[in-house]
């Protein structure tokens, strides 16, 4: 073999191993928030199920201890979620089998300092947690501050030795705890915290836990998380969020450019296309942004619906989105021209996924909707019932399906880890 065919092939099979968002992607794997193109959008390839119940497609269940919103991260042959216990003031990080569902390890990473108030629709274990396939890092709100771990991929705590906050978090205004969710970028973890006592943007050493940089945000309420896409060339750091949509540099955490647009507070994790990015929120306004990423700051569209909670998706030049009240909506990414909407049913929290060419997108009460990613017509494919409440959004590898919800029918409130196969 020639030596030009040889750095042919390794270039290949180098660009066959990075996702949209120009970052390894592990096409059997769920690392992070919104997966692994960062953006909801599973790899090429995956055929999950588009009906299921609790006697159909049902690979196997597994129940849950405590409480919390956040969504299954799957590395290797194991699945991680975050869990709180409100009784015991307890926080924890939960590794089930993924082939069988067994519980294999709980670690308590936090006791006591539980806030004395959050909102009703959030819970003490609401950030996803974020895995680079050799330890698990996981953040919670406790003792006025955000704490962020890292633990092995079987259970022990690396950092920090004791428990101890990445900084201060004492809202004064809305008492409503915390949601961001970490996010691993070139050998850190960067950690979001936006209240009205103090905001900041920080990241950390992932083998060490020490600080490697540290920037300040608005002084604003805000819930968004963080996430690093390939906009205009460069590597872009997106949050929204008091009144700005804003871009900063994820290797040293300098401000980019920022455009006011969105709401004082959003929840929804920025996406982006090419050289556009988009936003939605929030509260007290409402507004969906889009926005030129090159640094010109040109605001492309903006319409007024709002997605508070939710995050949106952009696939092959629309963007798809489905507001708190359960309306689906399919939107020209370039020009914002509304293709179509639909009623589904609300309230929605959780935030859509895209497999196949189907997204699906669950209820606060349960209902996974399924439908068609195409800008001609919305095309119902199908609508499945789990438990009675769910917030968690899907994590969708392998083909199958794995989905987080509560049932309280039986009296008390139980969580469960479904796997939804053929």
């Amino acid at each position: 073999m020639t030596t030009l065919m040889s750095r042919v092939l390794l270039m290949l099979a180098l660009l066959a191993g990075v996702s949209r968002s120009g970052f390894p992607a592990e096409a059997d794997e769920w690392r992070t928030w919104r997966g692994p193109n960062l953006n909801g959008v599973a790899t090429a390839g995956q055929t999950p199920p588009t009906e299921w119940s609790e006697t159909k497609n049902i690979v196997w269940t597994v129940p849950v201890p405590g409480r919390g919103h956040s969504s299954p991260t799957l590395v290797g042959d194991r699945i991680f979620l975050t869990s709180a216990d409100e009784s015991s003031q307890t926080q924890a990080v939960i590794c089930f089998d993924r082939k069988t569902g067994q519980q294999l390890w709980l670690t308590p990473v936090n006791r006591g300092g539980f806030p004395a108030q959050i909102h009703n629709k959030n819970t003490h274990a609401s950030p996803t947690a974020v895995s680079d396939g050799e330890r698990v890092y996981a953040s919670f709100l406790n003792h006025d501050g955000v704490q962020l771990v890292a633990l092995s991929l079987e259970g022990k705590i690396l950092w920090p030795k004791k428990q101890s906050s990445v900084g201060a978090y004492l809202p004064k205004q809305y008492r409503y705890g915390y949601a961001p969710s970490p996010l691993l970028y070139d050998g850190t973890v960067i950690v979001a915290s936006e209240s009205d006592s103090g905001s900041f943007l920080a990241a950390f050493n992932a083998k060490t836990g020490r600080e490697v940089w540290r920037t300040p945000r608005p002084n604003r309420i805000s819930y968004s998380s963080p996430v690093v896409g390939r906009v205009a060339g460069r590597d872009q750091l997106l949050i929204s969020g008091s009144e700005l949509v804003s871009s900063y540099d994820p290797k040293t955490g300098k401000p980019l450019w920022a455009t006011p647009g969105t709401a004082s507070a959003t929840c929804g994790t920025m996406i982006w296309e090419g050289d556009l990015v988009f936003a939605s929120g929030g509260y007290p306004t409402k507004e969906t942004i889009c926005v030129k990423g090159d640094g010109s700051r040109t605001v492309m569209w903006r319409n007024q619906e709002k997605c508070y909670e939710q995050s949106m998706l952009v696939h092959d030049g629309y963007v798809y989105a489905v507001n708190d009240g359960g309306i689906a909506f399919c939107w020209k990414a370039d020009t914002g021209r509304e293709m179509w909407k639909s009623r589904l049913a609300g309230p929605v929290s959780s935030s859509p996924v895209l497999a196949n060419g189907n997204i699906y997108i669950s209820n606060e009460r349960g209902t996974t909707f399924v439908f068609k990613a195409t800008p001609e017509q919305f095309v119902a494919v199908a609508q499945n019932q789990l438990g009675d409440e769910a917030f968690a959004s899907p994590a969708i590898v392998d083909s199958r399906i794995y989905l987080r919800v509560a049932s309280s029918s039986r009296g008390g409130r139980q969580e469960t880890l479904y796997c939804i196969g053929q």
